[in-house]
């Protein structure tokens, strides 16, 4: 399930212009990657493959073939739920963007 919520926000960040099979594994790939764990890149790369097919056939789907072969990207032309997507991942980034403040420097000058 995680994959599959990575794969979305990651077609959410490229928009329309799309992106391929192998640079959206590379992605997954890179996010679930830890010094403790390292997932093996073509059981990563099958699962995404099989489901940008899976959820590409229909012509109202979230996710949508491109003219280019092996290129994928979010339908917003045809589906509510993907444009609904582009917004909330988009308001969640804006957030944590927020939080993140710089913090003041309090250690001791040790030449002072």
């Amino acid at each position: 399930m995680t994959y599959d919520r990575q794969i979305l926000r990651i077609l959410t960040a490229v928009g329309e212009k799309g992106i391929s099979v192998q640079l959206l594994a590379k992605h997954v790939y890179n996010q679930n990657s830890t010094l403790f764990y390292t997932p093996d890149l073509s059981e990563i790369r099958s699962y995404v493959q099989q489901y940008l097919l899976k959820n590409s056939k229909l012509p109202s789907s979230l996710i949508e073939s491109m003219e280019q072969r092996g290129y994928y990207r979010l339908n917003t032309k045809n589906n509510p739920d993907a444009q609904q997507l582009m917004l909330d991942f988009k308001e969640q980034s804006s957030e944590e963007e927020k939080e993140e403040k710089p913090q003041q420097d309090l250690s001791l000058d040790l030449f002072g």
